[in-house]
Parts: C-alpha cells; sequence; structure tokens
C-alpha cells in the first residue's frame, strides 16, 4: 500500500466516523396523495420544496449529518414504509413536513409542531385523522395497520396506551422548532401538541411532525407557494434542529 493509497484511505474513514447523525426527512403525502389543496396549489407540493431545501441546508453546514429522504420527487410512498426508511438508517431523528387545512372554508393562520402521544383536543384529533387518512389509499391497510381505521376515534385509544420513551426529546425538538417558526419566520406561533400519527408511531428515534400553515387560508397559501415562504419555513426548522443537536 502506498503512502498516498493509506492517506486516502484515512481520510475517508475520518469522514465517516464524523458522519455520526442521521436525519430522516420525510415530505409528507406525494403521488396518488395531493395531501390537502388549496385553491391553486396542493400539500404534497410544498411539503417536497420545504423538506428539499431543509436537506439542502443541513447537507451545507451539517458535515457530520447524514440526510436520507423518504421521498426526493413526486412519488406515493406508504405510511408504514417511511417509519421501515428512517428505522433501517438507524436514524437518530425524523422530522416530517406538512401543510394543515380545517373544514371551514377560510383556515387560521400559523405553525404548529406535533409529538406522538394521545390528542388532547378534538383540534389535534381531526389533524390527525386527515394525516392518517393516507392509508386507505394502501393495498391492504386492514391488515397492515392491524385494523386501524384513521375515521374512527376509538382506534386512537392505543396512542393513551403507548409510553414513548423518545417523547422528552421530542418534545424539545418541537418547541425549538416553534421558537424558530415564531422568530425566524415571523409565523403566527399555534403550539406544540401531540396527537396519534401513524407515520411517527412506527419510528424507533425522537421524531416530529410540522404543520407548516393553513393551505386553505389566502394569505397562507400565498406565502405557503412563494420561494421565501418556504425558504424561511425551512430555515426554521434547520435552525430548530441544529439547535437540538447541539443539546441533545
Amino acid at each position: 500500500m502506498t503512502k498516498r493509497y493509506a492517506l486516502m484511505i484515512a481520510s475517508m474513514l475520518i469522514a465517516l466516523s464524523m458522519q455520526a447523525f442521521t436525519l430522516v426527512i420525510d415530505a409528507g403525502h406525494g403521488g396518488k396523495d395531493p395531501g390537502a389543496r388549496g385553491r391553486k396549489s396542493k400539500e404534497k407540493d410544498i411539503n417536497l420544496a420545504v423538506a428539499l431545501e431543509l436537506g439542502r441546508l443541513v447537507e451545507k453546514n451539517c458535515s457530520d449529518v447524514k440526510v436520507v429522504y423518504t421521498r426526493k420527487t413526486d412519488v406515493f410512498v406508504e405510511l408504514d414504509e417511511r417509519a421501515r426508511i428512517a428505522n433501517k438508517a438507524k436514524a437518530d431523528l425524523f422530522i416530517s413536513i406538512h401543510v394543515n387545512s380545517t373544514a371551514a372554508k377560510v383556515g387560521p393562520q400559523g405553525a404548529e409542531t406535533y409529538t406522538l402521544g394521545m390528542h388532547r383536543a378534538a383540534d389535534n384529533l381531526e389533524v390527525a385523522k386527515r394525516e392518517n387518512s393516507v392509508i386507505t389509499l394502501e393495498s391492504n391497510y386492514e391488515q397492515r395497520y392491524e385494523g386501524f381505521d384513521p375515521k374512527s376515534s376509538e382506534s386512537y385509544i392505543i396512542f393513551e396506551l403507548m409510553q414513548d420513551q423518545n417523547m422528552e426529546k421530542s418534545v424539545r425538538l418541537a418547541r425549538l422548532i416553534q421558537q424558530q417558526m415564531r422568530t425566524t419566520a415571523k409565523r403566527v406561533d399555534k403550539g406544540v401538541f401531540q396527537a396519534g400519527f401513524l407515520v411517527l408511531r412506527a419510528t424507533s428515534m425522537p421524531s416530529a411532525l410540522v404543520e407548516l400553515g393553513y393551505i386553505n387560508n389566502p394569505t397562507e397559501e400565498q406565502y405557503l407557494c412563494s420561494t421565501a415562504g418556504r425558504a424561511a419555513l425551512a430555515k426554521s426548522i434547520y435552525n430548530g434542529f441544529v439547535q437540538y443537536k447541539k443539546t441533545k
């Protein structure tokens, strides 16, 4: 082995050893599942744009972090597959990106972040039901999710019984992201909540689900569709992630 080759191998080993933290970024919905719809946009497209920008920021500024995406294009990825990707990568953190909506003609404004847990309010339950309804587009979802019915309130009792060993870290991450949504993106801070999201249930690492804003609010939709808005939202999540990683 030549000295030059030995140095090259040593450099590669050092680089690999530095990449000790794995972040999985999950762009919610995709493909045949558009997610929530606005007057001129679809949730799946906003989620993907912010997810890719977040990943770009991490890859550019955090040399010790490996970024794994559940999707990088407009494809449909089943909820349990998203969790499987994170678990297979032995991820240290899982961040799922979404956009909110309500049954009202015009929704409210603001960003909110969720961790896995029992919904403490009816509004939280409705958000979880909407996000979980994607499983009905999957084949054999009744068997795959062991009879879980995303529309049935009774199905969510399981989340009250679950003991999440990563809850403390997940809540800390969620709070840091929300703080940045308020200070960096200047968004209305809707708060941090718990709800029964299937995509978070099967992951084996600290995780959070971010609702960037309300697509059925015209002002919010315009912001969510803008280049500046998406950049600010991605920067907010990135700043929260960096703060979390420093104190993990």
